[in-house]
């Protein structure tokens, strides 16, 4: 069974799901991506797994045109088999106990996510827990940056996007984004 919440902002649907962020019929995909946008694991691996070649080769082409992404850039590669038509490939910061300006970071990969795909003509975006993987962040400290970082993108940019969608896959990463989200939905 799926898990769904959704509030309005600005015009927009700010979607909160669990479930398997491949299988999301949107314009764009984000994908939390390492710098040199390999597959690597979790999220990101999943992403170029089911995106097969032409992402994968996607990828290398960026790779060999601007080198590595440092965290809260964000670039955008065809999906290759995703239902996407995009993936916007973004680095998070890696968490070093939260006092070196890792939200900072963190709600910079969002918000260039957004700007991406914007400026690209996308209406719908999927989005990952961004940096709760490998690179340590605790999601109970990410879900607030995510949120709110999306939320004010909407908010700034009435209009653009008709749905942002947070995309989690295990039941403890969506009981963390669940529990923000229940804040920001009273707010």
């Amino acid at each position: 069974m799926t898990e769904r919440f959704e509030i309005e902002v600005a015009g927009a649907r700010l979607v909160l799901l669990r479930g398997d962020i491949t299988e999301q019929e949107v314009d764009a995909i984000v994908n939390s991506a390492n710098p040199a946008l390999t597959p690597g694991g979790g999220v990101s691996g999943a992403i170029h797994r089911a995106g097969g070649q032409e992402l994968t080769r996607a990828c290398a082409a960026v790779r060999r045109e601007r080198g590595p992404l440092s965290p809260g850039e964000a670039v955008l590669t065809p999906a290759g088999n995703l239902r996407a038509r995009w993936v916007v490939h973004t680095v998070g910061p890696i968490w070093r106990g939260g006092r070196h300006g890792e939200a900072e970071l963190l709600a910079r990969a969002y918000r260039a996510s957004l700007e991406l795909a914007l400026a690209h003509g996308a209406r719908s975006v999927a989005f990952p827990s961004i940096s709760t993987g490998v690179y340590g962040y605790p999601v109970e400290k990410a879900a607030p940056v995510a949120l709110g970082a999306i939320r004010r993108f909407l908010e700034e940019n009435p209009g653009g996007l008709t749905e942002v969608r947070l995309v989690l896959f295990s039941a403890a990463d969506f009981a963390a984004y669940r529990a923000t989200w229940e804040k920001l939905a009273r707010g």
